[in-house]
């Protein structure tokens, strides 16, 4: 029996839902299994609107948070090296003119930002709801940056994906809301008495900006080879037994999950690093491609831009964030002592794997149908490539 091209794409997408299903259901489950295990009650974590701060958090700690600096700078320098230490071939100039709509874009950005920060009489009915404009504006404005830089851009080349990507964001961040009921790493003020629906409603669509936000600055930073030269040719990481090591992950994976529940103020950091996981593995043990399957040809490009272009999103949530009326605020173990704006200053290593997930979970959730044309822009003869290679993640 001949299998049609639309078959194989149903096949696919059954089986990406599939796996989808199973990283909610854990995702779910198994915080709370860890809970009760501790022999606590499940029901404030439970409870709707999430208000409740019910755990108790570690004071801050030079020692812990000395070993964390470590840790993450034995992590992230050999990239940074890597890259600081490679002559890249950068293009010379933007290849078209900044787009009208990007003037717009910019204009709206200063205006909301304003209107976050300021107080005038006027704004009050309004003040509490400025996020989702704000990233809304910035959103189109890194759109065109790189439309400006290569000539195309998400939001005009693949509105499909583009338009796809803010009611899969909604879902995406509501699964970390979940998640942060566990650790209690952060909690929002200046939004004033809400029934449960408008919380819902309200949070949903701020929620929506996050992917947008994340996978358009990836874009634009694709498009400058400098942002990750010499890491086409990286350190290589090749699993012989992919299902072997599929199961490996997940139990890790797994056992974080279990963790969060059971010493929240220890293993915190999983919130960030468990998901990712649990997704990658499952694709494994399927034996499907993953973000990381191009750095068995040792290429980490896609992978250090997305994480950078996280941290960059993050620097701007958080900055807006500081003043606005509507805000977050954060109770992170052992690290609140050293801020930046509201964020502990190591909380910012979080925005790296976050970026991962992000891509993660844009590569599971949405087909390739909906991608609509070359998300790569680093390189002159990317299409020619694309007809003598398998393409990579960031190419599909």
């Amino acid at each position: 029996m001949r299998h049609t091209p639309y078959g194989r794409d149903r096949g696919l997408m059954s089986i990406r839902l599939a796996i989808l299903s199973c990283v909610l259901t854990l995702g779910l489950v198994l915080p709370l299994l860890g809970v009760w295990w501790a022999g606590k009650s499940v029901a404030p974590y439970l409870e709707w609107p999430p208000t409740t701060r019910s755990v108790v958090h570690a004071p801050f700690s030079w020692p812990v948070s000395i070993g964390l600096l470590l840790l993450i700078t034995g992590l992230l320098a050999p990239f940074a090296l890597r890259v600081l230490h490679t002559t890249s071939r950068e293009r010379p100039a933007a290849v078209t003119v900044f787009p009208w709509w990007g003037w717009g874009a910019a204009i709206w950005t200063l205006v909301l930002w304003g209107m976050a920060w300021t107080r005038f009489e006027w704004m009050q009915p309004f003040q509490a709801h400025t996020f989702f404009p704000l990233w809304c504006g910035y959103i189109v404005l890194v759109n065109a940056l790189t439309f400006r830089r290569v000539g195309r851009c998400m939001l005009l080349n693949r509105p499909r994906y583009f338009f796809l990507l803010f009611p899969l964001s909604a879902g995406f961040w509501w699964c970390f809301e979940y998640l942060n009921r566990f650790v209690q790493n952060w909690y929002y003020l200046g939004a004033g008495e809400l029934s449960a629906g408008a919380y819902l409603l309200r949070a949903t669509v701020s929620f929506s900006t996050v992917l947008p936000a994340v996978l358009g600055t990836a874009e634009w930073l694709r498009s400058y080879p400098r942002c990750s030269a010499g890491l086409d040719r990286f350190v290589r990481i090749r699993f012989l037994h992919r299902k072997m090591w599929g199961w490996v992950l997940l139990c890790l994976a797994a056992g974080g999950l279990v963790g969060i529940g059971l010493w929240p103020e220890y293993l915190f950091p999983l919130v960030w690093v468990a998901p990712l996981l649990l997704i990658v593995a499952l694709r494994m043990i399927r034996q499907e491609a993953t973000i990381f399957s191009d750095t068995a040809h040792g290429d980490w490009r896609t992978l250090w831009v997305v994480a950078l272009a996280a941290l960059i999103c993050g620097w701007f949530w958080e900055m807006w964030n500081f003043y606005s009326l509507a805000h977050w605020e954060y109770a992170v173990p052992f690290v609140q002592g050293v801020t930046l704006f509201h964020m502990p200053l190591l909380g910012y290593a979080g925005y790296l794997p976050f970026g991962l997930e992000c891509l993660a979970v844009a590569e599971l959730c949405l087909p390739r149908t909906s991608a609509g044309g070359l998300a790569d822009y680093g390189a002159e003869a990317a299409v020619a490539d694309l007809a003598q290679r398998k393409p990579t993640v960031a190419e599909r």
